[in-house]
């Protein structure tokens, strides 16, 4: 019986490792693409040794040569977190051009369906409160997180471009903050930064006053929403996110009180461009797709603690 075949660029990050479970999951064979410059081969080590299951070290960035039949690719190769993107602005601006460029071109030569994984960083700090797929986003081009911001706005640009002029089978998701297990601990983000810090004993650190909001979506569910997506008819992009809205200041003592630790929250300058709220609007995937999410986020975050305090403690 014929296994269809998926690549998964960024196969050694996060969401990427993810998503090669959920794909052989489903009954896929999964070729893990990562140049490892912010993933890691621990987050797949579990599935070497499965024979439907490879991983390819490359930069895709390069022109990219797979061979056999391909029939569907997920593109999640770039530095997600400010900490990440902020190092290497150069890195993750070429992964958003030219690596898409060579994403496209492959599944134009293997005639495969392409998700490409967007951001909610393309609203930039919004103007419109939550964001909709129909808003164009409010975005600094020239500043610090510009370099992420409009390599995924490039991303989506040339993937509709690729739709359009060679008829190419595509998906764009907006994938909004999202936690879960095999978060870098030192990746930058407010949830792996916030718990780290608290399960040291150290106070933690709130940009700002800490008003700012941030809507949080465990990985199971965005994972299921991204598979929904790729398996619907849907071409235009589509928001995948938990529209459960807080105030970073409010997830800090969410945090405080569910590590059971006696740290303080202590406050530093806001850093510069950061989106003031950040809340999706889901109506469109609960429409679409038929997808929500299940996972409330004490259930998630007590499942995240503990994986971090493993992390910790090895």
């Amino acid at each position: 019986m014929y296994k269809p075949t998926a690549v998964v660029t960024g196969g050694a990050g996060f969401l990427g490792s993810h998503l090669c479970d959920r794909l052989l999951a489903e009954g896929y064979k999964v070729i893990a693409v990562d140049n490892l410059i912010t993933g890691n081969t621990n987050n797949i080590s579990h599935l070497i040794g499965n024979e439907d299951f490879s991983f390819v070290k490359y930069d895709i960035t390069n022109y990219i040569f797979l061979p056999g039949r391909i029939d569907f690719i997920l593109h999640f190769a770039s530095p997600a977190s400010p900490i990440d993107y902020l190092k290497l602005p150069i890195q993750t601006l070429k992964v958003g051009s030219l690596g898409t460029h060579k994403v496209l071109g492959l599944a134009k030569e293997k005639k495969a369906r392409v998700l490409i994984a967007s951001t909610s960083e393309v609203y930039g700090d919004p103007v419109v409160h939550p964001q909709t797929e129909d808003y164009w986003g409010n975005v600094n081009p020239i500043g610090p997180r510009g370099v992420y911001d409009e390599a995924k706005r490039f991303a989506e640009a040339i993937t509709m471009a690729y739709h359009r002029y060679h008829g190419l089978d595509t998906r764009i998701v907006r994938i909004f903050n999202t936690y879960g297990p095999r978060m870098r601990l030192d990746d930058g983000r407010a949830l792996p930064a916030f718990v780290g810090q608290s399960l040291r004993g150290e106070d933690i650190t709130v940009f700002g006053d800490g008003s700012q909001t941030r809507s949080f979506c465990y990985v199971s569910d965005l994972v299921d929403g991204i598979y929904k997506l790729l398996m619907s008819n849907e071409t235009d992009p589509v928001n995948i996110g938990n529209p459960s809205e807080i105030t970073i200041k409010q997830f800090a003592e969410e945090v405080i009180r569910l590590t059971g630790t006696k740290s303080k929250i202590v406050y530093q300058d806001l850093p510069e461009d950061d989106p003031k709220v950040r809340q999706p609007n889901i109506d469109k995937a609960k429409r679409i797709l038929g997808w929500e999410p299940k996972v409330g986020r004490t259930e998630g975050l007590k499942i995240t603690i503990d994986y971090f305090k493993k992390v910790i403690t090895t």
